[in-house]
């Protein structure tokens, strides 16, 4: 019996709302590295993946694991379940509600392969400003630093963090699928629902501090001053103009704070983030390299200190050609319209392709619209996922018999 995509598309999308509802915040959804309503995701997906045989358990690095046992090798499917803040329903943990579909389907049919189904406990990196400690611990490489900064909330969260190596992945694996928003708006000016990720882009976060001197806004005169946010004002623009003059480089100041904050009263400290993102390494260092210098000769020019710290730096990350086939086979088996496409944003999949053969697809983002509670996804393109995904697995079903 052929299931019914458009009645499942329906409930994913009810249950990605009803775990967007499981928040920090009253009235938004905002769900950062494992606060406490990530015990409600963890339950309510642990409630629907418990009756398809699964055995479910969360890791010491807070990553919901739910294997569906089968012989051979193993697929994971998966993405977080961690949201920015006032986020929308859909960015990473649709991924997550489309595995349980996916493994809904099968019902009692035996694979040559186990299914592992992964959802990150944090992707996005906004409690610390480091991204992916889930998929770096599921991979094992997570650094020192990584690790002191996960203590405190994988204790809080009632974990062991001795027990953090026991979250690697086990071989044999037969490769990592992720189900995920496009984030833009480029499948929408298509007319596409899906879009095939056979890259995505490298991508530098640092954190930027500018220090000068606390004073008085009323009595200090301008020659006088050592105003840290001037200057960060002013190296702002430097990172619009690197942007605009560099072709596909996108460079973002995301947040920043000045204190003590008052408004009567000359900053001391102005700190920011900084996000440059590029298919090409070489340029994106290039950027990230000249946007040093520039703060520099800022710094050097208002006589403030400069201290730069780069947070992470990702290489572009190709997927994995034999399985990103596979997948354009899927789609095209599925009775859709194959696009395939680099992705802007970073996901964990790029984390997982250094380690496991990686492949990606995208659901369409209606507007192009992600990061706010305006995200959105249509059931049709939830639906042409879906079943793309199970022809996935027909697929990978066939190669290991």
């Amino acid at each position: 019996m052929t299931p019914d995509w458009n009645r499942a598309a329906r409930g994913i999308v009810e249950r990605c709302r009803q775990l967007a509802s499981y928040t920090e915040e009253p009235g938004w959804t905002t769900r950062t590295y494992l606060s406490k309503p990530m015990h409600d995701v963890h339950r309510a997906l642990t409630d629907w993946l418990t009756p398809c045989g699964c055995e479910v358990h969360i890791d010491a690095a807070g990553n919901l694991r739910a294997v569906r046992a089968g012989d051979g090798p193993t697929l994971i499917i998966g993405s977080h379940l961690d949201t920015v803040i006032h986020a929308g329903a859909f960015d990473g943990i649709l991924g997550v509600v489309m595995g349980v579909a996916l493994i809904e389907s099968l019902d009692a049919r035996k694979l040559p392969f186990a299914i592992e189904l992964i959802g990150f406990s944090e992707e996005e990196g906004v409690r610390f400003g480091v991204p992916f400690l889930g998929s770096r611990a599921v991979t094992g490489d997570l650094d020192d630093r990584a690790i002191a900064l996960m203590a405190g909330p994988i204790r809080e969260f009632g974990l062991n963090g001795a027990e953090l190596p026991l979250a690697r992945l086990k071989p044999p694996l037969a490769g990592y699928l992720e189900f995920h928003i496009e984030q833009g708006p480029v499948l929408e000016q298509l007319g596409l629902p899906l879009g095939i990720v056979d890259a995505i882009a490298g991508q530098s976060r640092m954190e930027v501090r500018f220090e000068g001197a606390a004073a008085h806004a009323g009595t200090t005169p301008p020659r006088l001053r050592k105003d840290p946010l001037t200057g960060a004002a002013e190296w702002i623009v430097e990172v619009e103009r690197e942007m605009r003059h560099t072709s596909s480089l996108v460079a973002t100041v995301g947040r920043i704070n000045a204190q003590p904050g008052a408004p009567n009263v000359i900053p001391a400290v102005a700190t920011m983030s900084l996000d440059v993102r590029h298919p090409s390494d070489s340029i994106r260092r290039g950027a990230a390299r000249r946007l040093a210098e520039a703060a520099e000769r800022i710094a050097g020019g208002r006589c403030l200190r400069l201290h730069m710290e780069t947070r992470s730096d990702l290489p572009a990350t190709p997927m994995d050609p034999g399985l990103t086939d596979l997948l354009e086979e899927a789609v095209r088996a599925a009775g859709f319209p194959v696009h395939r496409m680099a992705s802007g944003a970073g996901h964990d999949a790029m984390i997982l392709a250094k380690h496991v053969p990686a492949a990606m697809l995208f659901i369409q983002s209606p507007g192009g619209l992600s990061h706010c509670p305006e995200e959105s996804v249509r059931e049709e393109d939830v639906a042409a996922g879906l079943s793309s995904g199970a022809e996935f697995l027909r697929l990978l079903e066939r190669h290991y018999v």
